[in-house]
C-alpha cells in the first residue's frame, strides 16, 4: 500500500474544528465499557469474560457486567464507525473531492484497518475490532455509502424486525423458566485459548488462529453500522436538539431492550436463577441480540448530554480528548492487558483476592490513564499516535 499523498482533489483529516461533542463523547466515555468487558475476558480466558463460582460482592459484579458492559460497548462504536464514514464522506466532497476520490481515500483507510487489527490480533489481543471494522468499511463505502434515503429506511424496517424477533426470543427464555424442571447449568461461555497460553509465542500463534473466526463472528455489526449511516445522513449528532424526541426515544427503547434482553443471563451469572442447559443457551443468545440495541440507545443518551454539555468543562473535556484519540486508547488498553494481566508478564489478576474485582479496579485505572494523556495530548494540540499513522497511510505526509 502506498503512503503517498492524496490527490489534491481530495483533503486531510477532519480538523479540530469542525467535530462534533457528542461522537467524541460517546467514544471516550464508552472506552470503559470496552474496558471492563475485555479485562473480564482476560482474566478468566473466556468470552463473555465470567467468574464461574461468584460469591459476596462478585454476583453483582457478574450482573452488572451482563446488563451493561458485555456485549453492549462494541454496537456503541460500531453505530459511530458508519456515522463516521458519512461524515468523512462530506468533508472530502466539500473540499472538492469527486465521488471517485472519496470511494478512494474511504477504501485506503477501511484497508489500513484491516492491516491495523491484524497486527493487533497478532501482537496483543485476540478480540480485536479494527479488521473487521476496515472489511465493513469497504463494504458500506462500494455498496450503501450512494444509496438515497428511501435505501437507507430499509435499516430501520430491520431494527423493527430484530426488536420483533428478540421479544419471541424473550418469550420462549421466560417460558423455559417458568415451565422447566430447574437444572444448574451455567452460561455457555467459551474458552480462549491465547488468554491462557503459557508464553507470549504461543499466544501470539493461538491469536493468528483466533483472529479470522472472531472476525467472521463479528462481521454481521454492519447491521449496526448501517443504522450509524443513516443516523449521519440526518445529522442527528451534529444537531441534537432538532433530534432531541428521536434521541429520547432511541436512548428509552435502546437501552431498555438491551437492559431487559440482558436480565435473564445477568441473573444466571450472579447464581440468583438456575435453570437447565437448553435454557442457559438460549439466555446468553438472547443476551447477545438484545445488546444490539445499546448502541444506538448508549449514543442517544450522548446526544442528549452534549445537547447541555459545555465542551471548556474538565470533565467534558478530557472524554471528548480520549474520544478523538479513541483509536490510540483502544490499542493502549490491549498493551495493558497484555503487561498486568497475561500468565506469562505480571498475571496481576489472581495476586490480590478476587479475580473480578481485580481485573475492574484495573481496567478502570488504565482507562482514566488514557484519559489523562489524551487531556494532555489536546492541551499540546497533538493526535494520538495511532491516529497520526493511519492519518498518514490515509492522506499522505501532509496530513
Amino acid at each position: 500500500m502506498s503512503t503517498t499523498a492524496a490527490p489534491r482533489t481530495s483533503r486531510g483529516p477532519v480538523r479540530r474544528a469542525e467535530r462534533a461533542l457528542a461522537p467524541d463523547l460517546a467514544r471516550g466515555a464508552m472506552l470503559l465499557i470496552i474496558a471492563l468487558a475485555n479485562v473480564a475476558g482476560v482474566v478468566f480466558a473466556g468470552e463473555p469474560g465470567l467468574d464461574p463460582t461468584p460469591q459476596g460482592a462478585e454476583r453483582g459484579l457478574n450482573f452488572l457486567l451482563f446488563e451493561l458492559v458485555h456485549a453492549r460497548g462494541y454496537p456503541v462504536f460500531a453505530v459511530m464507525f458508519g456515522y463516521g464514514i458519512v461524515q468523512l464522506a462530506r468533508r472530502q466532497e466539500a473540499g472538492g473531492a469527486t465521488p471517485k476520490r472519496v470511494r478512494s481515500v474511504l477504501v485506503r483507510r477501511n484497508l489500513w484497518l484491516v492491516v491495523f487489527g491484524f497486527a493487533h490480533a497478532a501482537l496483543l489481543y485476540y478480540g480485536d475490532f479494527l479488521g473487521a471494522y476496515g472489511i465493513v468499511g469497504i463494504v458500506m463505502t462500494l455498496v450503501l455509502l450512494r444509496r438515497g434515503d428511501k435505501f437507507h429506511r430499509i435499516v430501520l424496517v430491520l431494527w423493527a424486525l430484530s426488536a420483533v424477533e428478540i421479544l419471541v426470543l424473550a418469550a420462549i427464555v421466560v417460558s423455559g423458566i417458568l415451565g422447566g424442571s430447574g437444572g444448574s447449568a451455567p452460561l455457555p461461555v467459551g474458552h480462549v485459548d491465547s488468554l491462557a497460553a503459557p508464553g507470549y509465542v504461543a499466544s501470539m500463534l493461538d491469536r493468528l488462529g483466533e483472529w479470522p473466526m472472531h472476525t467472521l463472528r463479528v462481521l454481521p455489526f454492519i447491521f449496526i453500522t448501517w443504522l450509524g449511516m443513516w443516523a449521519a445522513r440526518r445529522r442527528v449528532l451534529e444537531e441534537p436538539a432538532r433530534h432531541q424526541t428521536l434521541l429520547t426515544w432511541a436512548a428509552v427503547l435502546g437501552l431498555g431492550l438491551a437492559v431487559a434482553g440482558g436480565l435473564p443471563a445477568a441473573l444466571l451469572s450472579a447464581g440468583w436463577l438456575h435453570v437447565d442447559e437448553s435454557t442457559a443457551g438460549l439466555m446468553l443468545m438472547l443476551h447477545g441480540a438484545s445488546g444490539m440495541f445499546a448502541g444506538p440507545g448508549y449514543v442517544a443518551v450522548f446526544g442528549l448530554i452534549a445537547m447541555r454539555a459545555n465542551r471548556s468543562a474538565p470533565i467534558v473535556g478530557a472524554l471528548s480528548a480520549l474520544g478523538q484519540r479513541s483509536l490510540s486508547g483502544y490499542l493502549f488498553q490491549s498493551v495493558a492487558w497484555l503487561v498486568l494481566l497475561a500468565p506469562f508478564t505480571l498475571a496481576l489478576g489472581d495476586r490480590f483476592g478476587s479475580p473480578t474485582v481485580t481485573g475492574l479496579v484495573i481496567a478502570v485505572t488504565v482507562w482514566f490513564a488514557t484519559v489523562l494523556i489524551a487531556r494532555l495530548l489536546d492541551r499540546r494540540g497533538q493526535a494520538g499516535p495511532a491516529e497520526i499513522v493511519l492519518r498518514r497511510l490515509t492522506y499522505g505526509a501532509r496530513s
